[in-house]
């Protein structure tokens, strides 16, 4: 028994496939080294972070490894028994919807996605919580590319 192929709806009304989908909330988190380390604000204030963090897109995890606030890189799973501090895991369309411009409310933020029940955050949660204003900033700046196009 198959399943049929779920699909995203874009704002311009297009509609993506879950692995399309899937690929582009990648290609925006993979982005991140670059977009973090244009924000001086963020690096200064991420100063005391040094951790690695999974972003789990689906089935799909990215590793996103922090040093002193700076996003070092930002790697494609699978990983097989690689530890990481903490994991934040959600759907692609979740994070479509997270990574909007503007975003609704209630997936706006990455703690508001976990009481809606829409992510999953796991592991250690010390680092997370003890610099959860910058983790959600890191997370929610990919939002500038959106923004422009």
């Amino acid at each position: 028994m198959s399943f049929p192929e779920r699909k995203t709806e874009l704002r311009d009304g297009a509609r993506l496939s879950d692995q399309d989908a899937t690929d582009r909330i990648v290609a925006l988190f993979t982005q991140l080294p670059r977009l973090v380390a244009q924000d001086a604000d963020l690096v200064r204030r991420g100063r005391f972070l040094t951790c690695e963090f999974e972003i789990g897109v689906g089935r799909v995890a990215l590793m996103v490894a922090i040093a002193a606030g700076v996003v070092r890189s930002v790697e494609r799973g699978p990983f097989r028994l690689r530890p990481w501090a903490f994991a934040i895991r959600a759907e692609p369309q979740t994070w479509s919807g997270f990574l909007a411009p503007l975003p609704a409310a209630g997936v706006h933020d990455v703690m508001a996605l976990s009481k809606q029940g829409l992510a999953r955050i796991e592991g250690d949660l010390h680092p997370f919580l003890s610099n959860l204003q910058v983790i959600k900033d890191v997370l929610a700046a990919p939002r500038a590319i959106n923004q422009k196009g």
